[in-house]
């Protein structure tokens, strides 16, 4: 199932309608998305990161926290999901070791960037990049590393931010070249600069619209007349879900009184419904019936 449904997101990549991945903190998020008919989530390191461990990201994470993390996401959803291997936590042979261990969370396509290390998110000052043979090496050794040639490897450059547009651009067709199949600058954000983009670096271009860069000008329907394939809306779902945790938790301490927010709270079938308990329970009957059956079947061959 896992190689169809990367072979599902290269094929949404590849449809003339623009994408929208909307990004998800942790495994019932992810549900969430699906239930609400996306074809495809992304689970990006901000929301990871503030699900783990309530910090902002700037890079204070490893590997194998979000190898888990991920495949909880993964193993909640049946689309493909899409998520940030950071730097690729290390040089070449650490970059090896994400590679199949994403592979094996079930990931449709991970992006490594070439921040140094620790990285910080995309839109906070202070970042640094690698030289680029440095971030060529990495996804020669991702590209190396993969078994499942359907996974897709993509890398993202924070040059555009550094040292300018045209770095950014040269950079992301020198990772094409390295053998990455999705390449991107990250942070550009103006509509002649999106197209730019487009137009000079031969993949797919997945934007971002992420509340980590405050209100953005552009929506979905104009990053679509832009030419992009796909937009990642990587934190969406938390931002959503922080406004009514604060309302709700604000109201019960003030009026002390659970009734204030009952009309507020998810409905109880519907939790059962997403979280499938009918067909848990179900499954349940089913074993437990078949496990019977061969009991009585051993017992009748005793007695005859």
């Amino acid at each position: 199932m896992t190689t169809e449904l990367r072979k599902r997101f290269r094929a949404l990549l590849e449809a003339p309608e623009v994408l929208v991945t909307p990004g998800a903190y942790d495994a019932l998020s992810a549900r969430m998305i699906e239930a609400a008919g996306f074809q495809a989530l992304t689970a990006g390191g901000l929301a990871g990161i503030a699900s783990m461990l309530a910090e902002p990201d700037i890079g204070q994470s490893n590997m194998r926290d979000y190898a888990d993390h991920y495949a909880r996401v993964c193993g909640a959803v049946n689309i493909p999901v899409s998520v940030d291997g950071d730097t690729g936590f290390g040089e070449v042979n650490n970059v090896r070791q994400m590679t199949r261990a994403f592979e094996a969370a079930g990931v449709a396509l991970f992006f490594i960037n070439d921040q140094v290390f620790p990285q910080r998110c995309g839109y906070l000052p202070g970042k640094q990049v690698v030289p680029v043979e440095d971030m060529l090496a990495k996804i020669k050794a991702a590209v190396d590393a993969r078994r499942d040639a359907t996974m897709m490897i993509g890398a993202r450059t924070d040059a555009a931010l550094v040292s300018g547009l045209n770095e950014a651009i040269d950079r992301a067709c020198l990772f094409l070249e390295a053998g990455a199949d999705i390449a991107k600058p990250q942070c550009v954000d103006k509509p002649e600069d999106i197209a730019r983009v487009v137009r000079e670096v031969p993949c797919p271009h997945i934007t971002t619209l992420s509340q980590a860069a405050g209100k953005h000008k552009n929506d979905i329907a104009d990053l679509s007349k832009l030419g992009v394939a796909a937009v990642t809306l990587p934190s969406v779902a938390l931002f959503s879900a922080m406004p009514a945790i604060r309302a709700n938790l604000a109201t019960l301490k003030e009026k002390n009184s659970l009734a204030a927010i009952q009309d507020a709270l998810f409905p109880l079938e519907d939790y059962f419904e997403l979280t499938g308990l009918h067909r848990l329970q179900a499954r349940e009957k089913d074993y437990q019936e078949e496990a019977r059956a061969l009991t009585a079947k051993r017992r009748r061959k005793k007695s005859a």
